[in-house]
């Protein structure tokens, strides 16, 4: 059997095992299978664009290029047109003060901040962000598990210190939501506008350094039939690496979609209650956490004693969702660090990661990719100090390497 037919027949067998597994959710609860179908949805999109947060704010600062940033931008451009269409529905009045329900409008204060500084600073150093850790462990990155797990441990450690950052300043911090002072259609043109600054300013990063990417040329063969025609298009999905800025737009709109259906994109909330439950069985769980049910968001998320709920399918969906599409593409490999400093590197840079995502309440997802499409201040600050992370971020591994 040949490389490709090897490789074709595992994908049949993981997006069948993936259907199966649909099938088995719905019969527990519709919106387990609803949120399974997004997970491997955004899981895939992950992988086929190579599309890594830390790399698109590592990159910038490392090699004087924007490719993968371009795609966050247009991500969050189309995100922030369709939420800001569904939140002018849940709230059509803004001059009464309220927010919408499950949009990521969060106190905005230090916490945020040092939670941007933080993620910012571990995701380089860790080689990926969450998301990105997880696309990678799909693709087989053994590195990328000790990332998680570090993750995992510092979500934990954020636990512990929860209610003194509650106490302190959370509780009191304010919540900025654009729409209150513009209303919904200025909000979204602000936004709107402030990402293609953001947008001039990498390209002229790019100029400066010289790292200025001609586009793709060349025309694809004509097909001889209607068989060519659709196997060159399944090749061009499921086996060529996508450009960015599709990759970028399919996400945006599918956190527009997650958004329609019930909440927008984020998963930190559910690692942090896998981190509190493996605690709980040492009998090491932090108490209870104050304040978290009354906020959107990746809040950290007490353990519940329960297994299955929506979010688990979203996140356990990422993984094999980057699974199935890098077996696909023949793109899995088991990848190990051929020097012992990468596991510490890995496992450090998740732990800040983690702490970081906890206070700030959310990661690259959460609090940045589904923040600003709420029209929320706190997106902003968030990605601002993730971007000066991920500066500090890069000179650490220049000293490491």
């Amino acid at each position: 059997m040949t490389a490709t037919a090897s490789n074709t027949t595992l994908a049949v067998t993981a997006w069948a095992t993936a259907a199966v597994i649909y099938v088995a959710a719905r019969a527990l609860d519709i919106e387990f299978s609803m949120f399974w179908l997004f997970g491997l949805a955004f899981g895939f999109v992950l992988q086929r664009g190579r599309f890594c947060f830390a790399s698109a704010f590592r990159d910038i600062f490392l090699l004087g290029h924007a490719r993968i940033m371009k795609g966050v931008l247009f991500g969050l451009a189309v995100g922030s047109v369709g939420f800001g269409l569904i939140m002018s529905r849940q709230i059509p009045m803004t001059s009464l003060g309220v927010y919408p329900p499950s949009a990521n409008v969060l106190p905005l204060g230090i916490h945020t901040g040092l939670g941007g500084l933080l993620f910012g600073i571990g995701m380089v150093v860790a080689g990926g962000c969450v998301s990105g850790s997880i696309y990678r462990m799909g693709e087989g990155y053994v590195a990328s598990w000790v990332a998680f797990a570090g993750v995992m441990g510092g979500l934990l450690m954020s636990a512990y210190t929860w209610n003194w950052w509650w106490d302190a300043h959370i509780a009191t911090a304010p919540r900025l939501w654009l729409p209150h002072w513009l209303g919904h259609p200025g909000a979204v043109v602000v936004t709107l506008l402030a990402l293609a600054a953001v947008y001039v300013w990498v390209v002229s990063v790019e100029h400066r350094a010289g790292m200025v990417v001609p586009p793709a040329s060349g025309a694809r063969p004509q097909a001889e039939s209607v068989a060519d025609d659709l196997r060159s298009a399944a090749h061009r999905v499921f086996v060529q690496g996508w450009p960015v800025l599709p990759a970028g737009a399919v996400l945006g709109g599918l956190n527009v979609l997650l958004f329609t259906a019930r909440e927008p994109w984020g998963f930190t909330g559910e690692v942090s209650r896998w981190a509190i439950a493996t605690a709980s069985l040492a009998n090491v769980a932090p108490g209870p956490l104050a304040g978290v049910e009354t906020l959107p968001g990746c809040v950290l998320v007490p353990s519940d004693g329960l297994f299955f709920n929506h979010m688990l399918f979203l996140v356990l969906g990422m993984f094999f969702g980057s699974f199935a599409a890098a077996v696909g593409a023949g793109e899995f490999k088991i990848r190990a660090p051929k020097r012992p400093v990468r596991y510490a590197q890995s496992l450090g840079g998740g732990v800040i990661m983690g702490y970081g995502s906890g206070i700030g309440m959310g990661c690259t997802i959460g609090a940045f990719f589904s923040a600003i499409p709420s029209l929320a201040v706190n997106g902003w600050v968030f990605g601002g100090f993730l971007a000066i992370g991920a500066w500090i971020g890069t000179h650490i591994i220049q000293r490491i390497e």
